[in-house]
């Protein structure tokens, strides 16, 4: 069968034979395959996954799959090889089957945006409905699932977005967002006038560095008199770069609370739940149309320039054999 196979880290994978998935295995014919960072830092060597990794292997940690009983579903891979390939292996264990008619492209990019936003709504940020949210770095992939979730699903009452383009924002708008501030050298200013009209309950970073510092800044106050308010402030990426420099005077004045969402830092109860709950009801919302991620679909053949040329922000990338 042909798949996209990494001959050595930090090159692109070669679109090329290999064998198919051992006969023992629960496989099925790949409908598609996103490519996300988690795929671009495991072949480039630099994450710290790449340790359980020896080329030659086929990246793509999950898919969209059909099974020989017809059945389409999403499923992480199985040991070294992922679903950048014809065929691959599913694991039984982390499968959810598609509901009917919903497009396998849009479903293979759902699950790693959404089950991020997801644990960064519900268990770091704990948004409850009629909260006020901020979303920096919301016209990404992963913050404009963030939004919608925010706004249809954890029934936020107040939803700003933060970022650079502002078609973009506009868009979010339209989607549920209530307010957008673009982001520039009074970033500091915008957001202290928004959290004094509407004090924000939770703030999810996407972008870190300069970003974080000046919404920290923003949060903190300068009164000895000032109310308290509780705002957790979440760390989900560092688009903007890493570190920052946090005065100790902002943590002390405001009731700012710091946490992050990756690997190691959501609960096992919250992993167990995403293949029999969120992931579910993620596909449902998707395939009710209220849940939308921009997909640009490619053969697989093209996965090489796939690889050199990253896709814009807020797109993403879905590979189809």
């Amino acid at each position: 069968m042909k798949a996209a196979v990494v001959t050595a880290f930090g090159e692109a994978p070669n679109y090329t034979d290999i064998d198919d998935p051992a006969a023992d295995a629960m496989t099925g014919q790949v409908l598609a395959a996103s490519v996300k960072n988690l795929d671009r830092g495991l072949v480039s060597g630099h994450h710290y996954g790449s340790a359980a990794l020896q080329p030659p292997f086929v990246p793509g940690v999950d898919g969209v799959v059909a099974l020989p009983d017809g059945r389409r579903v999403y499923s992480q891979s199985t040991g070294p090889d992922g679903m950048m390939a014809e065929r691959a292996a599913v694991d039984p264990s982390r499968m959810v089957e598609l509901p009917s008619g919903l497009d396998p492209a849009l479903a293979a990019a759902i699950p790693n945006p959404g089950l991020s936003a997801w644990f960064a709504l519900e268990y770091a940020a704990q948004v409850q409905p009629g909260q006020c949210v901020l979303i920096l770095g919301a016209t990404g992939v992963t913050g404009r699932v963030a939004t919608q979730l925010a706004k249809h699903r954890f029934g936020a009452g107040r939803i700003v977005v933060a970022g650079r383009n502002e078609e973009r924002l506009a868009e979010l708008l339209r989607a549920g967002a209530d307010d957008m501030v673009v982001l520039g050298d009074d970033l500091t200013a915008q957001v202290a006038a928004r959290h004094a009209e509407h004090p924000f309950d939770a703030v999810l970073d996407y972008l870190w560095g300069p970003v974080a510092e000046s919404t920290l800044a923003a949060l903190g106050n300068a009164a000895l008199t000032a109310e308290y308010h509780q705002t957790r402030y979440v760390q989900i990426g560092a688009m903007a770069g890493d570190p920052i420099s946090l005065p100790s005077a902002v943590l002390r004045s405001a009731g700012v609370t710091l946490t992050g969402v990756g690997f190691g830092s959501v609960p096992t109860e919250a992993q167990t739940r995403a293949y029999s709950e969120f992931l579910p009801e993620l596909f449902a919302m998707a395939a009710a149309g209220t849940l939308d991620i921009d997909v640009t679909r490619r053969p697989l053949v093209d996965v090489e320039a796939v690889w050199a040329s990253p896709a814009s922000a807020g797109e993403r990338v879905v590979l189809i054999p």
